[in-house]
């Protein structure tokens, strides 16, 4: 009989103190079947109305660990909306997975099916239970696709899986059925994926390992190829925000081609989404915003006043995307933190540093790792690195839950642990 592990305990007020926390901690307890205990629930977001007492479990965040309760046969409790308090023990690997075709249906239409997909796609991409080529998984996710705080299926689609694919060659392939909103009106979504996972004793590889041509070049020196531009507003709004948008693109990257990847008419004044990903080669950086026409506005119902909210989002938002490029890095600063628990999980090391390398210290680090040399590991007590706090909680998270991950030089270099499935016997 295997002998039960102990308990990690997490804080849940700890560095970022929100979802993040509760998503990859589920996600790396499921792959590594480790039991966890969380506190104090997203214990840093305020209440109703700016209340001090906010926090806890959400919808999506039940939704993806019922499902990966049920998959590996897990003891749960406090597993409920508004719960402060989780314990999750799974007992079955992911290899044990049976079903290959998984519906899940969130219990409120505003709950993101891009965080129950972040959640669960972990445990998912390490059930494969041969070392055959496995039936290729199959997964459909009903609820919100545009809802704040919250990556949007545009941003999955064209920042995150196009990296993941790049960097580990984790291909996915994925549609958009139907578009649900936070925003305004109730609206209830659909996307659906289908992936093949790692195969039992196959690990999660970086396809550069070091800063080769993918991930180095010259570092603060970016030649963008395109931008691509996904703008779905109301459609009064269309022309000028279009506008508004070519000419602060040309204004802040003269000579860089602007495509306007996706453009729809969102159906209401409520809602407003436009995303931008600058492109370079296999990197992408992207810069979104979702919100909505002020009532003063609308209560004009002007084509001025529509021109001048275009004008302000415009500006806001393509100053946000010059300011992530010219920081030097390969990953914005949303994606960076999406991709900490693949580096941990993976099999040696990767780096997706957010700035520039003045003076070619990561290099020489990663260098030293090759040859097996000494180099100071980062201190893991609290977040730490550099990046955002969701950045530096997710490392936190990764060294807390899975202790041989190894990070150095402020979590600019991960050394993953090489994950991997044993082969579960069908006898």
């Amino acid at each position: 009989m295997e002998k039960q592990r102990p308990v990690i305990e997490l804080d849940g007020r700890t560095g970022e103190g929100g979802g993040q926390l509760v998503r990859i901690a589920c996600a790396l307890a499921a792959v590594a079947t480790v039991p966890i205990r969380i506190t104090h629930v997203r214990g840093n977001r305020e209440g109703p109305r700016g209340g001090a007492k906010g926090g806890g479990l959400k919808s999506q965040h039940v939704t993806a660990i019922e499902y990966l309760a049920t998959a590996t046969n897990a003891e749960v409790d406090g597993l409920s909306v508004g719960s402060h308090t989780l314990d999750f023990r799974p007992r079955l690997k992911p290899s044990s997975l049976k079903s290959r075709t998984i519906k899940i249906e969130a219990d409120s239409p505003a709950a993101s099916t891009l965080l129950i997909f972040q959640a669960i796609f972990p445990f998912l991409l390490f059930s494969g239970s041969s070392d055959k080529v496995d039936e290729p998984i199959t997964l459909e996710l009903s609820g919100g696709t545009n809802v704040s705080f919250s990556l949007s299926y545009e941003y999955l689609d064209q920042v995150l899986l196009p990296t993941l694919e790049n960097a580990f060659g984790i291909v996915v392939q994925r549609k958009l059925i139907s578009r649900g909103w936070s925003l305004g009106k109730a609206s209830r979504g659909k996307c659906s994926f289908q992936f093949n996972p790692l195969r039992a004793g196959e690990t999660l590889t970086f396809k550069d390992n070091g800063l080769g041509e993918i991930y180095g070049g010259g570092p603060g020196d970016v030649d963008l190829e395109a931008i691509d531009v996904s703008m779905i507003v109301p459609f009064a709004m269309q022309e000028s925000m279009m506008q508004a948008l070519v000419t602060d693109l040309e204004e802040m990257f003269p000579d860089v081609e602007v495509n306007f990847k996706v453009t729809e008419d969102s159906g209401q004044d409520s809602r407003i989404y436009v995303l931008l990903v600058g492109r370079s080669g296999e990197l992408r950086w992207g810069r979104d915003m979702l919100t909505s026409t002020p009532k003063k506005t609308k209560a004009k119902g002007s084509a001025m006043s529509s021109e001048s909210l275009s004008q302000s989002l415009s500006r806001k938002l393509c100053k946000e995307l010059f300011d992530e490029v010219s920081a030097g890095g390969v990953v914005d600063e949303f994606l960076q933190d999406q991709l900490a628990i693949f580096q941990a999980l993976a099999e040696g090391k990767t780096s997706f540093p957010r700035t520039h390398d003045e003076n070619g210290e990561l290099e020489q680090a990663m260098n030293k790792l090759s040859l097996d040399e000494k180099l100071r590991k980062d201190k893991t007590i609290i977040p730490f690195g550099e990046g955002s706090l969701h950045a530096k909680t997710a490392r936190w998270v990764t060294a807390e839950l899975v202790p041989e991950v190894k990070w150095y030089n402020k979590g600019r270099i991960c050394h993953g642990v090489g994950m991997q499935m044993e082969k579960v016997s069908t006898r």
